[in-house]
């Protein structure tokens, strides 16, 4: 994720910290600091949402080595303002084990919350007594991790509570289905959230509902996307009519080239293979740093995804979203067969559900 830096490395995953999250730590020293007149005291809510932070974490790493049990890996774990977001390569269509990922990070929580219980005596904390600003640090935790549960365990997508309705629903009916269920009762908490935000008011609830109700369609639309794919290969949406570069090419032959045809992304070959990949992107910002004789190979990718023919468009298509290049090469071998963009998928959806429609229609 752009704006991240790297703060380490715990059990195979990468943790990053967003740049936004230390925007917030600054807001949160300024607010403690303009209310109490004391340093000592606003650093203290500093290190307490630090600690808030850090719990956050580890409920990701219950996401992802529950995960890993099941053959998912992680690609990384970036905290947020919001939160955190363990990004693991799938989400896998299993319900049980959907459900057991899910509930695995709100388990952590629940076994914080039940530590500070034991470390308090066994007596659960008068909530008017205490805040999540004020009263003993025990306390303080204890409510902040009942609080994460309860907030996570809304049936709405992103939130987990979503990810186990929609695990539940699962076990009695398709998976296409489960999720169109799990995002209409996601997208209805968001209205319920967003209308007691206006009255209270409340901007921040405000907030917290669009991405809700963004985020309850967007993991519809892409179930649904998942579902008309298939076992849909590669080859049957690769572009096969491309051109191709050499590293000696000028940048002026790239904008030509884009000029004159639909490509926005280009191959580079060296004896038929392919030795780098460059970029609408790269060739106007070189051209206006280098001008427009230089040649491909000195601002090519040298770094780039591939595919192969015979790969699931669901397993290729995460790949190319997250990759800095508009198309993806296709190889078989050593040998480049075509390219492959998110445009190409689709454009392939949309003619299989017309395929559909008019079968139906028959």
């Amino acid at each position: 994720m752009s704006w991240s830096f790297r703060l380490g490395r715990l059990w195979g995953i990468d943790v990053y910290v967003h740049a936004t999250f230390l925007l917030l730590l600054g807001f949160i020293l300024f607010v403690g600091y303009r209310s109490s007149g004391s340093l000592p005291s606003a650093l203290e809510d500093v290190l307490f949402v630090m600690m808030i932070f850090g719990i956050i974490v580890l409920h990701e790493y219950g996401h992802a080595l529950t995960a890993r049990r099941f053959g998912v890996q992680t690609k990384d774990i970036t905290l947020l303002p919001i939160g955190g977001v363990a990004r693991l390569e799938r989400i896998p269509e299993n319900p049980v084990q959907e459900f057991l990922i899910a509930i695995a990070g709100p388990a952590v929580n629940v076994g914080f919350a039940l530590l500070c219980f034991l470390l308090m005596g066994g007596r659960i904390p008068n909530f008017g007594e205490t805040t999540l600003l004020d009263g003993p640090l025990v306390q303080r935790l204890f409510w902040a991790n009942v609080s994460l549960v309860v907030f996570n365990m809304l049936p709405a997508f992103p939130m987990d509570g979503g990810r186990v309705l929609r695990s539940l629903l699962a076990m009695n009916m398709n998976y296409v289905q489960a999720t169109r269920t799990a995002a209409a009762v996601g997208q209805g908490v968001a209205l319920l959230m967003g209308f007691f935000g206006l009255m209270a008011p409340a901007p921040m609830l405000v907030i917290i509902a669009f991405f809700v109700w963004i985020g309850a369609g967007q993991e519809a639309a892409s179930v649904v996307q998942r579902s008309t794919l298939g076992d849909l290969r590669v080859g049957h949406a690769m572009m096969s009519d491309f051109r191709a570069l050499r590293p000696e090419d000028s940048l002026e032959t790239v904008g030509q080239l884009i000029l004159a045809g639909f490509q926005q992304d280009f191959p580079v070959l060296v004896d038929a293979q392919v030795v780098g990949v460059i970029t609408r992107r790269d060739l106007l910002r070189s051209m206006a740093q280098s001008g427009r004789f230089t040649t491909v190979g000195e601002v090519m990718q040298r770094e780039f995804e591939t595919a192969r023919p015979d790969e699931r468009l669901v397993d290729v298509l995460p790949r190319l979203q997250s990759s800095q290049c508009h198309a993806m090469p296709v190889v078989e071998g050593n040998r480049l067969v075509g390219l492959i963009s998110a445009e190409n998928i689709g454009e392939l959806i949309m003619l299989l559900d017309a395929d559909q429609a008019s079968r139906q229609r028959v």
